[in-house]
């Protein structure tokens, strides 16, 4: 039993904060589609937002790598227990902040399609939702010393 909920949150840390990252990037790379039909000189500046969201599933593969070495046989129900937590805490958070980081970079890439300056808001503006994929990878990383 124990094998399989360290494992359950061992496949959420990656499975929800990739899918994430992937809804995001698509969310990010229509509105460059579309803005490049107006200005396709600020095609690297559509790139560079529209790539921001897949940050978030590098953050799942991160907490992936460093809880896979606690999941053994002989891993107690308290064990299995905070890598089921860590993996439920990491997945969500980044998977509702990569749609969400998607969103404010294709409202900014939309607008730089039509002709304002707002790649450097933007940028800020999307460090928020990350934030809180941040925080939540930080949280897995303390939880690991539970299990100590």
């Amino acid at each position: 039993m124990e094998q399989i909920l360290s494992g359950l949150g061992l496949a959420l840390m990656l499975g929800l904060a990739g899918s994430g990252s992937a809804i995001g990037l698509a969310i990010g790379g229509s509105a460059v589609i579309g803005m490049v039909q107006k200005r396709p000189e600020a095609f690297g500046n559509g790139l560079v937002l529209a790539g921001l969201p897949a940050t978030q599933g590098l953050y799942g593969f991160v907490a992936f790598i460093l809880y896979s070495g606690s999941v053994t046989r002989d891993i107690s129900m308290f064990g299995a227990s905070i890598v089921f937590a860590a993996g439920v805490a990491v997945g969500l958070a980044a998977f509702i902040s990569a749609i969400q980081q998607g969103k404010v970079c294709a409202h900014g890439i939309q607008a730089m399609g039509s002709g304002h300056d707002t790649f450097g808001k933007t940028m800020i503006l999307a460090a928020f939702p990350e934030f809180y994929a941040i925080l939540a990878l930080v949280g897995a990383i303390l939880m690991q010393g539970l299990m100590a």
